[in-house]
């Protein structure tokens, strides 16, 4: 029993180092906007320094070995992914960035892209670190349309209908038996790959509090003072970080036919 309850213990401190080292890029992000919030800096606008400071620790992380050539251009479409999404969200009045900057466009400071970059650097990193593999994973012809409308559901549902639920539930039944196997020392777990969606993203939306705390953006309700961000928003995040995920999965796969067809 009590080597059973060692052994766990073990395994959970081993689990829990893997995914500290998979979120640097995220946990630099945080600690940036409070300190650069507690803590003004000269010469350049907060917005300004924040997109510095981003540049600096991918530069660093792909220098370092932290994170590979590969990893950047997936993180890059996702930074180009995430600031089209900030321009139009901005543009509908979802949320704002009331602080100056040198660096914004159309009201939206360029930095704001690496936020959803560290999603992607997140589970690039953790994929690889814990050595991911994916059981009964779908046909790409089911995951890239789907993947493309919870995407596009983000823009269209300000003109349409709002279809969220109606793609979870699709969510739900394409991956129904897929599991994710990762591994933690020398075992290995499966877990629900819904079960992963839904934990990811609510992480997330924990992580967003903190982040509109720091005045990283502000939506409509925050104007006058902060408040939590309404739980309704997890369901934007779970739409997100499966879009996040189908996209690394998918290009994953790719990239492990393309060698497997070369050799």
């Amino acid at each position: 029993m009590i080597t059973s309850l060692t052994h766990a213990l073990k395994q959970l401190v081993r689990f829990g180092w893997q995914q500290a080292l998979s979120c640097v890029f995220p946990v630099v992000i945080f600690a940036s906007l409070a300190l650069t919030q507690i803590f003004p800096l000269p010469w350049l606008h907060r917005y300004d320094w924040l997109l510095l400071i981003c540049l600096s620790m991918q530069i660093w992380m792909l220098r370092s070995g932290l994170e590979t050539r590969d990893e950047l251009k997936v993180i890059t479409v996702f930074h180009l992914i995430g600031l089209a999404l900030e321009l139009f969200k901005v543009h509908m009045g979802s949320w704002s960035y009331p602080e100056e900057g040198w660096t914004k466009l159309f009201g939206v400071p360029l930095y704001s892209g690496f936020m959803y970059a560290s999603v992607a650097s997140y589970l690039c990193q953790a994929w690889r670190r814990m050595n991911v593999e994916l059981i009964h994973w779908p046909s790409l012809w089911l995951v890239t349309p789907l993947a493309a409308s919870i995407y596009l559901n983000f823009f269209t549902h300000h003109y349409w209908i709002d279809i969220r639920w109606w793609l979870s539930a699709l969510v739900v039944i394409v991956f129904w038996r897929t599991s994710v196997s990762y591994k933690v020392g020398d075992h290995r777990y499966r877990m629900p790959l819904s079960l992963s969606f839904v934990l990811i993203g609510f992480f997330i939306w924990i992580a967003e509090n903190v982040a509109t705390f720091f005045s990283a953006w502000e939506y409509p309700n925050q104007t006058d003072t902060w408040r939590l961000v309404h739980v309704s928003k997890i369901s934007s995040w779970l739409l997100l970080v499966i879009v996040s995920f189908l996209i690394v999965a998918t290009l994953k796969q790719i990239k492990a036919n393309y060698k497997f067809h070369d050799a």
